[in-house]
């Protein structure tokens, strides 16, 4: 029998747990599907967000061909062979799950077929598709982005459940808590209802109620979740959701300093067979927003880690991976270049489009130098020590502080450097 992940999964946009900004009444994505016409794109979200349901569903919708292909099993030959197929059908839907894992000579064999129109592309990702998507197949698809279900989407999906599923609706369930289905299942439907449907069915009955089944009672409390969950042990999946949960174990603790448990759960990935790409690529996240300026050299250890494995290779590359995995959790952390762009990034929101100064405008024609573009600007390197003080920031939001050095050796550096000169913003 089907998960109840699968059971549950909706037919109609109109059963769509969250991701309204796409399927919403007047969105641009049901627009298209209501029209008949559907671009070739890609759907980048994280696990569970509903990605391959949309897919099925624009394809009941239209009720068009469908080919489904899964890029972890699938190589070129099963990609030609669609494309033959959907040579002698009508606006036929070719559908490849994790489409960040084809390499770029399984990617070039869309390409012709997609220009021409004999198939309409649709990918899914949980991975930047800038980054993973050639850009000659990237510029041939609208790429749209699911967001992760929020707590009343999810438990929706469940009371849905208890009410619609054939199987679960034969129990008798209290729904006391769903603290842990909710933490645990991190924002994934799939995982979410496969959890339940595991602790609905493997629980005994409250004391004192029926064991007849149908009028047994199930409690549902954060402690029997628990209980469940921590019983079912399972090996790194790199296609499953291990592959997420190992992750981010692995970047906790990259972050949390424990060099031990970070070569641990690195090995999990090695030998689960992850892709090296992956890894190396969380690690460069994190060497900027986890560790920043408290050590500069770790974005460039990053870097050049993920250069080399993409030259070396399994299995080499995990000594690499290991090298670096071990320097990054050794390393003293700051997220203050994270708090910085964060802060400047709600103050564009708050603040709109305001103008630059004058004083630091460009002033290339006689024009803007009769505006007074340029106008009373200090040129640094005229100035003692290559610094004098003045305003860069516009009028409305002069004096405003974004970057706050961290408490470690190298950003009190940068404090004291910026407390020289910056009097009012660092000289407290």
């Amino acid at each position: 029998m089907a998960p109840l992940s699968e059971r549950m999964r909706p037919t109609k946009l109109e059963e769509l747990a969250g991701q309204q900004h796409l399927v919403g009444k007047g969105s641009i994505l049901r627009t298209a599907i209501e029209n008949g016409s559907i671009p070739s794109m890609i759907f980048w979200g994280p696990p569970g967000s509903g990605k391959t349901t949309i897919a099925n569903i624009i394809a009941h919708t239209l009720n068009v061909p469908f080919h489904q292909l899964s890029a972890i099993s699938s190589g070129v030959k099963d990609v030609r062979e669609v494309i033959e197929k959907a040579k002698h059908e009508t606006k036929a839907i070719l559908f490849i799950d994790e489409i960040h894992r084809f390499n770029k000579s399984q990617q070039d064999a869309l390409l012709g077929a997609v220009e021409k129109g004999i198939i309409t592309l649709i990918g899914a990702t949980t991975e930047n598709p800038s980054f993973e998507v050639i850009s000659a197949l990237l510029s041939r698809c609208q790429v749209y982005v699911l967001k992760p279900l929020d707590e009343n989407d999810l438990i929706h999906l469940l009371h849905n459940a208890m009410e619609k599923d054939d199987v679960i609706k034969k129990y008798k369930i209290d729904l006391k808590e769903t603290s842990a289905l909710i933490n645990i299942s991190g924002g994934d439907a799939r995982k979410l209802l496969n959890l339940f449907e595991l602790v609905v069915t493997t629980s005994p009955p409250t004391p004192l109620h029926s064991v007849e089944r149908g009028a047994a009672t199930i409690t549902i409390t954060d402690a029997l979740v628990m209980q469940v969950a921590q019983k079912k042990i399972a090996l790194y999946d790199k296609q499953g959701e291990q592959h997420y949960d190992i992750i981010s174990a692995f970047i906790k603790s990259l972050r949390g300093s424990d060099p031990n448990a970070a070569v641990y759960w690195l090995a999990r990935m090695i030998e689960g067979g992850e892709d090296v790409k992956f890894i190396a690529r969380r690690m460069l996240i994190l060497a900027s927003e986890d560790i920043g300026n408290a050590n500069p050299n770790a974005l460039l250890l990053a870097n050049a880690t993920f250069d080399a494995v993409n030259k070396i290779g399994w299995p080499e590359s995990q000594l690499i991976l290991s090298q670096c995995a071990i320097y990054l959790a050794s390393s003293p952390k700051s997220n203050s270049a994270t708090t910085a762009i964060g802060a400047a990034s709600s103050a564009v929101k708050q603040y709109g489009d305001l103008s630059v100064p004058l004083h630091i405008r460009n002033a290339p024609t006689l024009l803007m130098k009769d505006l007074n573009y340029g106008k009373g600007y200090k040129y640094s390197h005229s100035y003692e020590g290559n610094f004098e003080e003045q305003e860069y920031l516009p009028k409305e939001i002069e004096g405003m502080k974004f970057f706050e050095p961290g408490n470690n050796a190298r950003e009190e550096e940068l404090r004291k450097f910026l407390k020289n000169r910056w009097k009012d913003k660092y000289g407290y």
